[in-house]
């Protein structure tokens, strides 16, 4: 049993309630835009860019290779056969973040539960399959105080491969100093993704169950329900380290 020196977080599902909501609110915004100019009406054209949201990510699910929110764009604008990225530009801007301000929530023990860890000298990162940009992700991390109690955020939008592919991890272990996987932790709420992935790199990994996504047959050395019960596994996994 080795130490515990890092814990790696999980964003959407783990440090956050699971929303689904908050791409169709963009795609909303862009089919408004767009509506007045084509044969589709708003709600049919958002159905539209949800299906290609949805066969994006049913892209990266098979092969692990990530993309990026301009790499979804462009698919959108392929697919409709107008430009999409200038809609979303022109009729969000910055503002359609805010819309999805009141979707996009972190849990209200997450804080608590970081500086605890910390406090106990551990190192943490977060580590997230995402198409959107780093500034989206860190825009609600520093809005609710969190971008300052993670050392190291990645993002995979920013990287060739997503969770569970082992390139997605092996950076954010190396920005903390983790040179044997298994002394760090990783929390998330997705079987395949999180836990067969962190696993698969040599990780500890935690589960905190999420019914809204896929099942699959691997088993977490760990379950939680509330970011709390961290503390006293990283506690007892320490002191059976001696």
């Amino acid at each position: 049993m080795t130490a515990i020196e890092a814990v790696i977080f999980d964003w959407g599902g783990t440090l956050t309630p699971f929303a689904s909501i908050e791409m169709e609110d963009m795609w909303r915004l862009a089919a408004r835009h767009l509506a007045p100019h084509m044969p589709e009406d708003e709600e049919a054209l958002t159905r539209r860019l949800m299906s290609v949201e949805r066969t994006f990510w049913d892209r990266t699910a098979a092969d692990a290779r990530s993309g990026s929110l301009g790499d979804l764009l462009a698919q959108a604008t392929a697919t409709l056969g107008v430009d999409v990225a200038e809609a979303v530009i022109e009729e969000a801007g910055v503002r359609y973040l805010d819309a999805w301000t009141p979707h996009i929530t972190h849990d209200p023990e997450a804080a608590a539960t970081i500086r605890a860890l910390r406090a106990r000298g551990l190192r943490i990162g977060l580590l997230s399959n995402t198409h959107w940009p780093r500034a989206y992700h860190e825009h609600f991390l520093e809005r609710d105080g969190l971008a300052e109690l993670i050392d190291h955020r990645f993002y995979t939008s920013e990287m060739s491969h997503m969770k569970p592919h082992p390139a997605a991890f092996g950076p954010v272990l190396e920005a903390l100093a983790i040179t044997d996987p298994s002394r760090a932790v990783f929390v998330g709420d997705r079987p395949f993704d999180d836990i067969f992935g962190a696993r698969r790199s040599g990780l500890r990994a935690v589960l905190r169950p999420n019914g809204d996504v896929p099942p699959y047959d691997v088993e977490p050395d760990a379950t939680i329900q509330r970011l709390p019960e961290l503390l006293a596994l990283v506690d007892g996994w320490r002191a059976s380290a001696g």
